[in-house]
């Protein structure tokens, strides 16, 4: 059986140079549709069965987030449910996978993905959920579904919690992360899910860019939009989706606000705040405070000495989601960031930074917006 690589499903992306020897495969990053951003693959390898495979990615040095490489490990399967690492070196232009696959196929990624079948079924089962309904936006750039999960009812004193997840559609772990959040507040068992269905009404879109998501999109949706620096004057033409979701949070109102992402770089679960917006208040810093500590209590992968440093450019960029939900409704606004690679605090030498650890956080996110509420 001849040696094939193919990336021609959802989500994958990949372009192939040299296939004839499984020693020393070639490929290249493809770049998102319409933009020039390119770090996400995910492809499907084939007939190189008990045999040492060595695939060379020749323009890694030339990725979107070359560092990210760094202590990196890319992610394999064979069944596209169970994931884990295999050996991955980078020497500062070439990223390379050396591997000796155990059946005829396999498949490898830049993280583990969370496919668009996936996605429906997750939204089939809040809506049959009695205390969630899902509703429908609008219509992407290509005319996919964009769709808002709502759990509770509103009512006075309720107080309005939106989370959103994969504006940039490679960052997997925001939807893996969605999931655990979903499944655990629609748990009719849970008493942190029952008193937030009691006390407070929550949002939830688990998937900003759905025609990213299935193009296997790096940051952008199928304009080659970068959703997350379009909050300010969205368009139906450019970014729907954010067009929809701004709406939609106008109209609801907002007193906490995630926004859930991955980071190429830091091997570390980490917040992005609001203190450099003019905007911001002592109750808003204290705010800050009382989510990151309550989150530190539920889940040891969460802490708060490494992140983003305070000179970053979108620290006061009200194009980001996390800045214009700050700056217009005051309250809780946060970037949440996973790794790509691993947590360095409590490493996973077999999986690393995974899907069934994002659905843990997320699940656990809830006992900090719980323990938040009084102050929202």
């Amino acid at each position: 059986m001849p040696v094939r690589i193919s990336s021609n499903f959802d989500g994958g992306a990949i372009a192939v140079v040299d296939a004839a020897d499984p020693g020393s495969l070639e490929v290249a990053l493809r770049a998102d549709s319409h933009a020039d951003f390119r770090q996400w693959f995910h492809f499907r390898l084939q007939g190189a069965r008990d045999t040492p495979v060595r695939i060379r990615f020749r323009d890694a040095g030339a990725a979107t987030y070359p560092e990210g490489w760094r202590g990196y490990r890319a992610v394999a399967s064979y069944d596209r449910r169970d994931w884990f690492r295999v050996p991955t070196t980078f020497d500062g232009s070439e990223l390379a996978i050396a591997h000796v696959p155990a059946r005829d196929s396999i498949y490898y990624a830049y993280f583990e993905p969370y496919s668009w079948e996936r996605h429906m079924e997750l939204l089939g089962r809040a809506d049959a959920s009695p205390f969630a309904r899902v509703r429908d936006l609008g219509e992407t750039v290509e005319g996919r579904d964009l769709n808002l999960v709502t759990v509770g009812t509103p009512a006075p004193g309720r107080k309005a919690l939106w989370i959103i997840a994969r504006q940039h559609p490679g960052e997997t772990m925001a939807e893996w992360f969605v999931e655990g959040l979903l499944e655990r507040v629609l748990d009719p068992a849970d008493a942190v899910g029952r008193r937030l269905r009691e006390r407070a009404v929550l949002h939830v879109v688990p998937n900003m860019n759905p025609d990213g998501s299935v193009r296997g999109n790096l940051r952008t949706n199928a304009a080659g939009a970068n959703l997350n620096r379009e909050w300010l004057a969205p368009t139906r033409e450019r970014s729907p989706e954010v067009f929809h979701v701004r709406a939609a949070m106008l109209d609801a109102g907002v007193d906490a606000f995630l926004d859930i992402h991955g980071d190429e770089g830091l091997p570390y679960v980490f917040v992005d705040g609001n203190e450099r917006l003019p905007t911001y208040t002592p109750r808003m810093a204290a705010l800050e405070r009382g989510f990151a500590d309550a989150l530190v209590a539920a889940n040891p992968d969460f802490q708060t000495v490494h992140g983003y440093p305070g000179d970053k450019e979108t620290k006061v960029n009200l194009t980001v989601a996390s800045k214009w939900a700050g700056h217009t409704f005051g309250g809780l606004a946060l970037t949440l960031e996973m790794p790509f690679k691993d947590n360095a605090d409590l490493p996973d030498e077999e999986r690393g930074w995974s899907g069934a650890r994002s659905r843990r956080l997320g699940a656990d996110t809830l006992t900090a917006l719980h323990a938040l509420l009084p102050s929202l």
